[in-house]
């Protein structure tokens, strides 16, 4: 059985990719693509004799491209999404406790977990939990633009992800410490910005970040709503 996803890094943007492939059939479904990786991405799943299902996305990102309608448009995948993003032209539109099935067996759930963004979702496979940017190892997702909120996001890591069990593999949208997996165990005793903090302790730590604007926020977060591809395709 396949315990764990395919991890695919872009350096530019430290941005994780990830593949999930089913056991019985070979479907499989590709989770946060980066737009100048497409072929590349294409390229593993001809390798390994897959064919792609589902393009899912975490959020809107704010400072890469998808290259999701790239994806659907030659895998003839569908694109599901965040409904609270604002990616209207997505063939499906996923709300929290929602399944996303592919192959005989194989499904994904759906966490609503805002804060970074408003829709931002996880979404839990086999024991691994794909956080976006919502819960990063040892850190979180900021939470000052497109409609982010420190208390949303204390939430969603507290009331959310940190129910789940501690053996559960999270899995970031990013990585800036050279380190790829952690677990819920790790990030409830350890994570520097959430663990042993009151929600009054974490919005104030957030609020004193003063964060530059990412450089790509205005062309990623509209490519990003039409799917990456050029409004009016």
């Amino acid at each position: 059985m396949n315990i764990n996803p395919i991890q695919l890094f872009d350096v530019e943007s430290s941005t994780f990719t990830y593949i999930l492939i089913a056991d019985d059939d070979k479907s499989a479904v590709i989770i946060d693509p980066v737009d100048h990786h497409w072929e590349r991405d294409l390229l593993h799943l001809q390798r390994l004799g897959l064919t792609l299902v589902y393009v899912l996305e975490t959020h809107a990102h704010a400072d890469h491209v998808t290259s999701a309608g790239k994806l659907r448009q030659i895998a003839h995948a569908q694109a599901a999404v965040p409904s609270g993003c604002g990616i209207v032209p997505a063939d499906v539109q996923l709300d929290d406790g929602d399944i996303v099935r592919f192959g005989a067996r194989d499904q994904i759930a759906v966490l609503h977990t805002p804060g970074h963004t408003a829709g931002s979702v996880s979404y839990l496979w086999r024991g691994n939990v794909f956080t976006g940017d919502t819960l990063l190892i040892d850190g979180c997702g900021r939470t000052d633009f497109q409609s982010g909120s420190s208390a949303a996001l204390y939430d969603s890591v507290t009331g959310k992800l940190f129910t789940l069990h501690d053996a559960t593999k999270v899995w970031p949208a990013h990585d800036y410490k050279g380190q790829s997996v952690s677990t819920i165990g790790w990030e409830k005793q350890h994570n520097a910005r959430l663990a042993h903090r009151s929600k009054e302790d974490f919005s104030m730590l957030m609020a004193g970040l003063n964060l530059p604007k990412p450089k790509l926020m205005d062309i990623a977060v509209p490519a990003n709503q039409n799917l990456g591809l050029p409004h009016g395709a």
